[in-house]
């Protein structure tokens, strides 16, 4: 993993090598953006960019320090874990970084901290962490990844330099799965309109096993959804909560898709706007008798369905909500 692997992100690696090459490095960054988006591949590469022994601005990827990085195991690179998986509490930054933070490095530059889920903190673990950004000891680094400030403090945004991801361009990402996978144009195309700039996300949806079956099962149930009785439902339920509890996020996200789909048909009347080409006679179709206000009411829904598999609800309750809720016209 190094900034030479990034695809996309230029502004931010630009940053953080003028940050190194001008030895104006900061105590406190967070880099915001949506899941996948590219946070962690930043943040490891500039991490192991600063320990690398080396000292410029790309790591040497033959030191101790940098097979250390890659290989998970240095010791003044710590990912501060959580107990539970849906909050960041204040015993998990006392014990991660709080208690640990003064011990000096034991073989680096610098002893840096990355948080993964900065918006999972609670405002009790946001304000230990506070103290220790305020005032570090001259080599610690953290480093808060997030997918929005909107649940991070003012003071903690406030003393910390903030970098915001960018959608990654198409042909990069086309590119770099064709390269990479080995995938046909037409599979990279639909993985590249998937993922609409977030290169993990076609990474994710490229290399699923069950790509193929997943992409039919989204396609059975729109196109049916209307006309499925009750033992229909139960069946798509089984086969989510059997085949696809893994990849949830994905299946949703293609649902969702299909009703931007029908949004653009309806709004362009262009085919070359859709992701789901080879379904524009069943798109156009539902298009003609679904409202502005219902296909808004749609995307809401599933971005409930979304929020509530994140608090661990049952799956099957959840997608029978969603289920029956988006057949309602």
């Amino acid at each position: 993993m190094d900034f030479q692997h990034i695809v996309g992100h230029e502004d931010i690696i630009r940053h953080f090598k003028a940050s190194i090459e001008m030895n104006r490095v900061s105590h406190a960054y967070i880099i915001c953006g949506e899941a996948d988006s590219g946070r962690r591949s930043l943040a490891l590469s500039y991490a192991k960019t600063l320990q690398c022994e080396e000292g410029g601005v790309d790591p040497c990827n033959q030191c101790k320090s940098c097979k250390q990085v890659d290989s998970g195991n240095h010791p003044d690179l710590i990912f501060v874990e959580q107990e539970k998986p849906t909050v960041v509490s204040v015993k998990d930054i006392r014990d991660n970084v709080i208690n640990t933070i003064d011990i000096k490095p034991y073989s680096g530059k610098y002893k840096i901290y990355i948080i993964e889920s900065g918006e999972l903190m609670t405002i009790e673990a946001q304000n230990a962490l506070l103290k220790t950004i305020e005032e570090p000891p001259e080599y610690g680094i953290i480093i808060i990844l997030t997918t929005t400030l909107d649940r991070l403090l003012p003071t903690i945004i406030s003393r910390c330099i903030t970098l915001s991801t960018k959608p990654v361009k198409e042909r990069d990402i086309f590119e770099y799965l064709v390269e990479n996978f080995k995938l046909d144009e037409k599979k990279a195309n639909f993985c590249v309109e998937y993922a609409q700039g977030n290169l993990g996300k076609a990474i994710k949806l490229a290399t699923n096993e069950d790509y193929d079956r997943l992409v039919k099962s989204v396609i059975q149930l729109e196109t049916n959804i209307y006309k499925m009785d009750g033992e229909a439902i139960a069946a798509v339920i089984e086969d989510c909560d059997k085949h696809y509890k893994v990849t949830i996020g994905e299946y949703l996200d293609l649902m969702m898709i299909w009703y931007r789909d029908i949004l653009m048909l309806k709004v362009t009347g262009k085919i070359d706007k859709i992701m789901f080409k080879d379904q524009y006679k069943t798109i156009m179709e539902q298009a003609k008798y679904l409202s502005f206000n219902e296909l808004e009411d749609k995307a809401r829904a599933i971005d409930k369905a979304k929020i509530r598999i994140a608090a661990n609800a049952k799956l099957e309750d959840i997608m029978r909500l969603l289920i029956m809720t988006l057949k309602e016209i």
